[in-house]
């Protein structure tokens, strides 16, 4: 794929970016700011958690996705009982008596993770070595995994029994923290019509996973203005108790703020939500645009907080 310039690059990605939101749009009604945040964290090489109660189409808006992206897509549905070599895959004896690796179903270019709170440390810890690393280490040795490699991870925030939260560290691995909340009542009604009738959606293909590697590259190039770089890192550093930059908001309610990898987010998300608006450079606006979907799972409130209904989004709001 050639490009005259980046610019008209940056044009092609806005450009794909419409294609795609429509083509999506054939299936998924409403959930704009959803699919918005999922196709931003894809073009900036980065994972999603989409944490929402049942029934609000989450797996059929990955699976919608692949479809779209010409991917290959696998879903694991977590279980108590699921093993980490039940999705890294393991080493098995073949007709010949000797050891052959049958891959697990990581080695796809979107993975599903069906909710990931309902699996012990260990499986989580495999996805997220999985994650960070592209790759997984079986018996010794190393296996690279596809490019691209996207986990969109879902959580169930109601349910607490018989789940194992994700702590803090790993939640970190996640780009975006991506709310869903329940349709309005004209999306719902839309969403009856279409899903109980015998119509069949057609999706087109609108990109291949080496234009989307294509892309990906291209927004670590975009330039970015310093201010604009000082504002993201500021962002982050205000969310920590007891550090220069930290608001009286943030000392009172705040137990634990956003590490480095917030700051690089933050750019990065900028830089991405720039480009699919057709610009060349990021705003602050931009930075403000996904700062709550970055900090969100980075910022722990205190029980003070709790006591008085203060939220993340709450300080998160107030620092921008």
């Amino acid at each position: 794929m050639q490009y005259k310039s980046e610019v008209e690059a940056v044009d092609a990605l806005a450009k794909s970016y419409k294609e795609l939101k429509a083509e999506i749009a054939k299936v998924i009604v409403g959930q704009d700011d959803v699919v918005k945040t999922v196709i931003l964290s894809l073009f900036s090489n980065g994972h999603s958690l989409l944490v929402g109660v049942p029934g609000l189409a989450k797996t059929l808006l990955v699976s919608t996705i692949s479809e779209v992206l010409d991917l290959d897509f696998k879903r694991i549905q977590f279980t108590p009982d699921l093993m980490p070599s039940d999705i890294t895959g393991a080493e098995i004896l073949d007709e010949s008596r000797s050891f052959k690796f049958n891959k697990g179903p990581l080695f796809s270019n979107i993975v599903l993770a069906d909710e990931i709170n309902r699996t012990p440390p260990k499986t989580q810890a495999a996805l997220l070595e999985a994650m960070q690393e592209r790759s997984v280490t079986v018996s010794g040795v190393r296996h690279i995994l596809d490019k691209p490699f996207f986990v969109l991870a879902t959580q169930n925030p109601i349910e607490q029994e018989g789940t194992y939260p994700l702590p803090e560290a790993q939640l970190d691995r996640f780009m975006f923290n991506i709310p869903l909340d329940y349709p309005t009542y004209e999306q719902e009604v839309a969403v009856v019509k279409g899903t109980t009738s015998n119509e069949k959606t057609q999706l087109n293909t609108i990109l291949t996973g080496e234009e989307i590697l294509y892309f990906q590259k291209l927004i670590r190039k975009i330039p970015i203005a310093d201010n604009v770089l000082e504002y993201a890192v500021s962002l982050a550093s205000k969310t920590r108790p007891n550090t220069a930059m930290a608001t009286d908001a943030v000392n009172k309610y705040i137990s634990w703020g956003a590490g480095p990898r917030a700051s690089q987010y933050l750019v990065l998300g900028a830089k991405a939500h720039a480009a699919i608006s057709g610009k060349y450079s990021p705003d602050i606006e931009d930075v403000k645009a996904i700062a709550n979907y970055v900090l969100r799972h980075r910022v722990v409130v205190n029980y003070k907080a709790e006591a008085e209904g203060i939220t993340e989004e709450d300080i998160i709001k107030g620092l921008m």
